[in-house]
């Protein structure tokens, strides 16, 4: 995946992500960061126990949906720490 695609992919990750974990927000720039950690993570994840082949490769749903699973698991990881 290309640069552009990378941070595309991350912002829209990290902006749902948000979304749905009810934060503060953390800008766009924020979004951008958690929704790449989260499409590392996601990739890792689908690629290890799900046996998907190249689950983050473009700007597609799937890699979407990966990322912004990935995202998800980052945010939730970040407030139990926060919270610890």
């Amino acid at each position: 995946m290309g640069l552009l695609t990378w941070v595309i992919v991350g912002a829209v990750a990290g902006w749902l992500a948000g979304m749905v974990m009810k934060g503060q927000g953390f800008g766009l720039v924020g979004n951008i960061v958690v929704g790449i950690i989260g499409a590392f993570l996601g990739g890792w994840a689908a690629g290890r126990f799900m046996n998907i082949a190249d689950p983050v490769s473009g700007l597609n749903p799937t890699t979407i949906v990966v990322a912004f699973l990935g995202a998800v698991i980052v945010l939730f990881v970040a407030r139990l720490l926060r919270l610890g």
